[in-house]
Protein backbone atom coordinates (compact mmCIF):
# COMPACT_ATOMS: atom_id res chain seq x y z
CA UNK A 1 0.00 0.00 0.00
CA UNK A 2 1.40 3.42 -0.94
CA UNK A 3 1.95 5.92 1.82
CA UNK A 4 -0.16 9.04 2.20
CA UNK A 5 2.28 11.66 3.38
CA UNK A 6 1.25 14.68 5.48
CA UNK A 7 3.35 17.82 5.90
CA UNK A 8 3.42 19.76 9.18
CA UNK A 9 5.29 22.96 9.99
CA UNK A 10 5.14 25.76 12.54
CA UNK A 11 3.93 29.33 12.31
CA UNK A 12 7.40 30.85 11.93
CA UNK A 13 7.28 29.67 8.30
CA UNK A 14 5.07 32.75 7.74
CA UNK A 15 2.97 30.90 5.15
CA UNK A 16 -0.22 32.69 4.13
CA UNK A 17 -3.09 30.71 5.66
CA UNK A 18 -4.94 30.19 2.36
CA UNK A 19 -1.81 28.84 0.67
CA UNK A 20 -1.11 26.41 3.51
CA UNK A 21 -4.73 25.24 3.49
CA UNK A 22 -4.76 24.74 -0.27
CA UNK A 23 -1.72 22.46 -0.07
CA UNK A 24 -2.94 20.62 3.03
CA UNK A 25 -0.09 21.86 5.23
CA UNK A 26 -0.82 21.73 8.95
CA UNK A 27 0.65 24.70 10.81
CA UNK A 28 1.25 24.48 14.57
CA UNK A 29 1.38 27.97 16.15
CA UNK A 30 4.10 29.14 18.48
CA UNK A 31 3.06 31.11 21.54
CA UNK A 32 3.48 34.77 22.43
CA UNK A 33 3.41 36.14 25.96
CA UNK A 34 2.41 39.79 26.43
CA UNK A 35 2.73 40.76 30.06
CA UNK A 36 1.24 37.81 31.94
CA UNK A 37 -1.00 36.55 29.12
CA UNK A 38 0.04 33.73 26.78
CA UNK A 39 -1.69 33.35 23.40
CA UNK A 40 -1.19 31.11 20.39
CA UNK A 41 0.14 33.43 17.74
CA UNK A 42 -2.62 32.57 15.27
CA UNK A 43 -5.12 34.05 17.75
CA UNK A 44 -3.07 37.12 18.61
CA UNK A 45 -4.18 40.67 17.97
CA UNK A 46 -1.27 42.03 15.91
CA UNK A 47 -2.09 45.66 16.71
CA UNK A 48 -1.87 44.83 20.41
CA UNK A 49 1.48 43.11 19.87
CA UNK A 50 3.00 46.00 17.95
CA UNK A 51 1.76 48.50 20.53
CA UNK A 52 3.29 46.41 23.33
CA UNK A 53 6.63 46.16 21.51
CA UNK A 54 6.80 49.90 20.91
CA UNK A 55 5.82 50.62 24.53
CA UNK A 56 8.50 48.27 25.95
CA UNK A 57 5.87 46.03 27.55
CA UNK A 58 7.51 42.64 28.36
CA UNK A 59 6.93 40.34 25.37
CA UNK A 60 8.32 36.84 24.95
CA UNK A 61 7.81 33.78 22.77
CA UNK A 62 7.67 30.05 23.43
CA UNK A 63 7.58 26.88 21.37
CA UNK A 64 4.28 25.01 20.96
CA UNK A 65 3.49 22.38 23.55
CA UNK A 66 4.24 18.77 22.73
CA UNK A 67 0.49 18.09 22.93
CA UNK A 68 -0.17 20.68 20.20
CA UNK A 69 2.09 18.70 17.88
CA UNK A 70 0.61 15.38 19.00
CA UNK A 71 -2.90 16.46 18.06
CA UNK A 72 -1.73 17.89 14.73
CA UNK A 73 -0.15 14.53 13.95
CA UNK A 74 -3.22 12.67 15.17
CA UNK A 75 -5.50 14.78 12.98
CA UNK A 76 -3.28 14.02 9.99
CA UNK A 77 -3.44 10.29 10.77
CA UNK A 78 -7.21 10.45 11.23
CA UNK A 79 -7.43 12.08 7.79
CA UNK A 80 -5.60 9.13 6.26
CA UNK A 81 -1.91 9.96 6.55
CA UNK A 82 0.33 6.93 6.97
CA UNK A 83 3.52 9.01 7.40
CA UNK A 84 4.30 12.59 8.41
CA UNK A 85 7.18 14.98 7.73
CA UNK A 86 7.34 17.83 10.25
CA UNK A 87 9.66 20.71 9.22
CA UNK A 88 10.50 23.48 11.69
CA UNK A 89 12.40 26.56 12.76
CA UNK A 90 16.09 26.17 13.56
CA UNK A 91 16.81 24.45 16.85
CA UNK A 92 19.33 27.21 17.59
CA UNK A 93 16.50 29.74 17.64
CA UNK A 94 13.70 27.75 19.30
CA UNK A 95 12.90 24.50 21.12
CA UNK A 96 10.13 23.81 18.61
CA UNK A 97 11.87 20.77 17.09
CA UNK A 98 12.29 19.24 20.54
CA UNK A 99 8.57 19.62 21.26
CA UNK A 100 7.74 18.11 17.86
CA UNK A 101 10.06 15.16 18.46
CA UNK A 102 8.50 14.49 21.85
CA UNK A 103 5.10 14.25 20.16
CA UNK A 104 6.48 12.19 17.27
CA UNK A 105 7.77 9.59 19.72
CA UNK A 106 4.19 9.04 20.93
CA UNK A 107 2.47 9.08 17.55
CA UNK A 108 0.90 6.00 16.01
CA UNK A 109 2.28 6.73 12.51
CA UNK A 110 5.94 7.39 11.62
CA UNK A 111 6.91 11.06 11.93
CA UNK A 112 10.19 12.51 10.69
CA UNK A 113 11.02 15.79 12.45
CA UNK A 114 13.32 18.06 10.43
CA UNK A 115 15.33 20.99 11.79
CA UNK A 116 15.32 23.37 8.82
CA UNK A 117 18.25 25.40 10.18
CA UNK A 118 16.31 28.52 9.20
CA UNK A 119 13.01 30.34 9.68
CA UNK A 120 10.63 32.72 7.94
CA UNK A 121 9.80 32.17 4.28
CA UNK A 122 13.04 30.30 3.63
CA UNK A 123 11.47 27.67 5.89
CA UNK A 124 8.18 28.34 4.13
CA UNK A 125 9.58 27.59 0.68
CA UNK A 126 11.12 24.32 1.89
CA UNK A 127 7.74 23.35 3.33
CA UNK A 128 5.97 24.27 0.09
CA UNK A 129 8.40 22.11 -1.89
CA UNK A 130 7.73 19.20 0.47
CA UNK A 131 3.95 19.64 0.26
CA UNK A 132 3.93 19.74 -3.53
CA UNK A 133 6.14 16.65 -3.73
CA UNK A 134 3.92 14.83 -1.24
CA UNK A 135 0.80 15.77 -3.24
CA UNK A 136 2.49 14.33 -6.33
CA UNK A 137 2.85 10.99 -4.55
CA UNK A 138 6.60 11.10 -3.97
CA UNK A 139 8.06 8.77 -1.35
CA UNK A 140 9.03 10.26 2.04
CA UNK A 141 12.75 9.93 1.34
CA UNK A 142 12.37 11.81 -1.93
CA UNK A 143 10.29 14.52 -0.26
CA UNK A 144 12.93 15.00 2.44
CA UNK A 145 15.66 15.26 -0.19
CA UNK A 146 13.69 17.77 -2.25
CA UNK A 147 12.96 19.94 0.79
CA UNK A 148 16.63 19.87 1.82
CA UNK A 149 17.75 20.78 -1.70
CA UNK A 150 15.25 23.63 -1.85
CA UNK A 151 16.39 24.94 1.53
CA UNK A 152 20.02 24.81 0.46
CA UNK A 153 19.41 27.10 -2.52
CA UNK A 154 17.27 29.77 -0.87
CA UNK A 155 18.70 33.24 -0.38
CA UNK A 156 17.15 35.05 2.58
CA UNK A 157 18.02 38.40 4.10
CA UNK A 158 16.28 40.59 6.64
CA UNK A 159 16.28 44.34 7.10
CA UNK A 160 15.69 45.56 10.65
CA UNK A 161 15.30 49.07 12.01
CA UNK A 162 17.16 48.13 15.18
CA UNK A 163 18.82 45.14 16.84
CA UNK A 164 17.21 46.00 20.18
CA UNK A 165 14.44 43.40 19.88
CA UNK A 166 16.92 40.62 19.06
CA UNK A 167 19.00 41.69 22.02
CA UNK A 168 16.00 41.58 24.35
CA UNK A 169 15.10 38.07 23.21
CA UNK A 170 18.63 36.73 23.47
CA UNK A 171 18.71 35.56 19.84
CA UNK A 172 21.24 38.02 18.51
CA UNK A 173 24.18 35.58 18.21
CA UNK A 174 26.98 36.82 15.92
CA UNK A 175 24.83 39.79 14.91
CA UNK A 176 25.84 41.31 18.27
CA UNK A 177 28.77 42.73 16.32
CA UNK A 178 26.32 45.31 14.95
CA UNK A 179 25.08 46.49 18.35
CA UNK A 180 25.58 50.17 18.95
CA UNK A 181 24.98 51.02 15.29
CA UNK A 182 23.95 54.63 14.74
CA UNK A 183 20.24 55.17 14.13
CA UNK A 184 20.78 56.03 10.46
CA UNK A 185 22.79 52.85 9.84
CA UNK A 186 20.47 49.93 9.13
CA UNK A 187 21.58 46.32 9.60
CA UNK A 188 20.94 43.57 7.07
CA UNK A 189 20.92 40.10 8.60
CA UNK A 190 20.89 36.53 7.34
CA UNK A 191 20.51 33.04 8.77
CA UNK A 192 23.55 30.78 8.64
CA UNK A 193 24.17 27.58 10.55
CA UNK A 194 20.77 27.96 12.13
CA UNK A 195 21.42 31.31 13.77
CA UNK A 196 21.04 34.97 12.89
CA UNK A 197 24.22 36.47 11.48
CA UNK A 198 25.26 39.96 10.34
CA UNK A 199 25.59 40.60 6.61
CA UNK A 200 26.21 44.31 6.18
CA UNK A 201 25.18 47.78 7.32
CA UNK A 202 23.67 50.44 5.07
CA UNK A 203 22.95 54.11 5.66
CA UNK A 204 19.23 54.85 5.39
CA UNK A 205 16.17 52.67 4.91
CA UNK A 206 15.72 53.14 1.15
CA UNK A 207 19.31 52.22 0.43
CA UNK A 208 19.05 49.28 2.80
CA UNK A 209 16.01 47.87 0.98
CA UNK A 210 17.75 48.29 -2.37
CA UNK A 211 20.80 46.49 -0.98
CA UNK A 212 18.51 43.80 0.41
CA UNK A 213 17.35 43.01 -3.13
CA UNK A 214 20.83 43.29 -4.64
CA UNK A 215 22.49 40.97 -2.14
CA UNK A 216 19.69 38.38 -2.13
CA UNK A 217 19.67 38.39 -5.92
CA UNK A 218 23.36 37.66 -6.41
CA UNK A 219 24.05 34.42 -8.20
CA UNK A 220 20.41 33.48 -8.81
CA UNK A 221 18.66 32.75 -12.09
CA UNK A 222 15.89 35.30 -12.47
CA UNK A 223 14.10 33.16 -15.06
CA UNK A 224 13.58 30.30 -12.59
CA UNK A 225 12.84 32.05 -9.36
CA UNK A 226 10.10 32.48 -6.80
CA UNK A 227 10.16 35.17 -4.15
CA UNK A 228 8.52 36.12 -0.89
CA UNK A 229 8.56 39.47 0.89
CA UNK A 230 7.49 39.35 4.52
CA UNK A 231 7.15 42.33 6.79
CA UNK A 232 6.44 43.35 10.35
CA UNK A 233 3.89 46.18 10.40
CA UNK A 234 5.62 47.62 7.32
CA UNK A 235 3.35 47.06 4.28
CA UNK A 236 4.70 50.10 2.42
CA UNK A 237 8.28 48.89 2.77
CA UNK A 238 7.20 45.43 1.62
CA UNK A 239 5.53 46.97 -1.44
CA UNK A 240 8.68 49.00 -2.19
CA UNK A 241 10.77 45.83 -1.94
CA UNK A 242 8.42 44.00 -4.31
CA UNK A 243 8.78 46.85 -6.83
CA UNK A 244 12.57 46.71 -6.56
CA UNK A 245 12.38 42.96 -7.17
CA UNK A 246 10.26 43.45 -10.28
CA UNK A 247 12.79 45.95 -11.61
CA UNK A 248 15.73 43.65 -10.88
CA UNK A 249 14.01 40.51 -12.21
CA UNK A 250 11.44 41.47 -14.90
CA UNK A 251 10.46 37.81 -15.53
CA UNK A 252 9.87 37.08 -11.87
CA UNK A 253 6.35 35.82 -11.04
CA UNK A 254 4.45 37.98 -8.59
CA UNK A 255 6.06 37.44 -5.18
CA UNK A 256 4.27 36.27 -2.08
CA UNK A 257 3.87 39.38 0.10
CA UNK A 258 2.83 38.46 3.61
CA UNK A 259 3.07 39.56 7.24
CA UNK A 260 5.78 37.74 9.15
CA UNK A 261 5.00 35.35 11.95
CA UNK A 262 4.15 37.13 15.19
CA UNK A 263 6.97 35.17 16.82
CA UNK A 264 9.46 36.67 14.39
CA UNK A 265 7.90 40.09 15.00
CA UNK A 266 8.76 39.84 18.68
CA UNK A 267 12.43 39.25 17.89
CA UNK A 268 12.91 41.45 14.82
CA UNK A 269 10.66 44.35 15.78
CA UNK A 270 8.23 46.57 13.86
CA UNK A 271 9.52 47.86 10.55
CA UNK A 272 11.47 44.76 9.60
CA UNK A 273 11.33 43.36 6.07
CA UNK A 274 12.47 39.91 4.99
CA UNK A 275 13.21 38.73 1.47
CA UNK A 276 13.48 35.10 0.40
CA UNK A 277 14.45 34.05 -3.13
CA UNK A 278 14.03 30.39 -4.00
CA UNK A 279 14.45 28.25 -7.12
CA UNK A 280 11.16 27.96 -8.97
Amino acid sequence: MSQRLAIVTDSTASLPAQLAARLGIRVVPLQVKIGDRITNEDQLDRAELFAALRADVPVATAEPSSSAFFWAYQEAADAGATAIISIHISGRLSQTCAAAQSAADRCGVPVRVVDSQTTGMSLGFAVLAAARAAAAGRAPGDVLALAAAQRGHINQLVYVDTLEYLRRGGRIGPAAAFLGTALSIKPLLGVDGGQIVPVTRVRGTRRALSQLVDLAGRGVDGDRLQAAVEHIDAPDRAADTARLLAKRFPALPEPIVTPSSATLAVHLGPGAVGLALSPG
